[in-house]
């Protein structure tokens, strides 16, 4: 009896029943993908996706994104009627289309409305990068042209939320249009001294980079975000150079005078509405 107490004892694994596995709710738990933290989904949606220990930027939807910056119950959807069609007839595209509006309930891949920040009326657009990558379609590029154009008439600063992963290929030469579209779009605002600020959230590439969300009289962007053009390996071999670790970072960016400021999510709110206060009289720049 005395050996059995000094026995190495056997360690055996737990294997969780199927039932014990049903009974856990699915999405509970989120890894963040920079420091590897377990974190409960319902404390980093209270944190703005945002985790605490490393403040890794989780991606946002649109709907998540102006609910977080908007003056309670002050926004109002426009053009949400909008959406793309197949004009090239690309396989499948009609098809991807129909599962991106069933996975996200949108119809395209930006929100555009009227809303209220910091009690300043304001033009707001958000891209939703579940969509199609957040890719600038006909109709995203038609959406963006019709809010600048409302901000240009009714004198409201326009914020942007950018977030793809440029041009749409499916649409081709109707896809790459989009960007003289917009960027003549937010010309006529700057004519007009119709404030524009453009935010740059992780990540905005490709056609999106080179038009409309690099034109803001003010640019913003999230920390760490992925801002530019081409893709970093393309660039390495087309310059035959090692470019720096951070290339292509908001952090970069600011650094070479692209960006006005990084502005943690936490502190986005209150940023616009510092910058509405000290630029807008009426919606138009001081």
């Amino acid at each position: 009896m005395i050996q059995n107490l000094f026995r190495k004892q056997k360690k055996y694994a737990t294997i969780p029943s199927p039932q014990v596995k049903k009974d856990i709710p699915e999405g509970l738990m989120r890894k963040c993908p920079d420091c590897g933290s377990i974190i409960v989904t319902k404390e980093l949606e209270k944190n703005l996706k945002v985790c605490k220990k490393c403040q890794y930027h989780f991606p946002m939807t649109a709907p998540e994104r102006i609910a977080s910056l908007i003056d309670e119950e002050r926004f109002f959807e426009l053009d949400a009627d909008l959406s793309s069609k197949d004009p090239l007839s690309f396989p499948n595209y009609s098809a991807k289309l129909a599962s991106d509006r069933e996975k996200t309930n949108m119809n395209e891949a930006i929100v555009t409305g009227e809303g209220t920040v910091g009690g300043h009326p304001c033009i707001i657009g958000v891209m939703d990068s579940r969509f199609r990558m957040g890719s600038m379609g006909s109709v995203v590029g038609e959406k963006i042209a019709r809010a600048a154009n409302r901000a240009s008439m009714k004198r409201y600063p326009f914020i942007l939320f950018s977030a793809s992963g440029g041009a749409r290929m499916q649409e081709g030469v109707l896809s790459l249009m989009q960007m003289a579209k917009t960027s003549a779009a937010l010309e006529r605002m700057h004519r007009n001294r119709v404030l524009f600020v453009s935010v740059l959230t992780n990540p905005t590439t490709g056609g999106v980079s080179a038009s409309f969300s690099s034109l803001g009289d003010i640019n913003l962007a999230e920390p760490k975000a992925l801002i530019g053009f081409a893709g970093r390996r393309v660039i390495e071999q087309t310059v035959r150079q090692k470019l720096p670790d951070d290339f292509q970072t908001a952090e970069f960016l600011l650094k070479n005078g692209q960006l006005d400021k990084v502005v943690p999510r936490c502190e986005m709110r209150q940023t616009l509405i510092r910058v509405l206060d000290l630029h807008t009289v009426g919606g138009s720049l001081d």
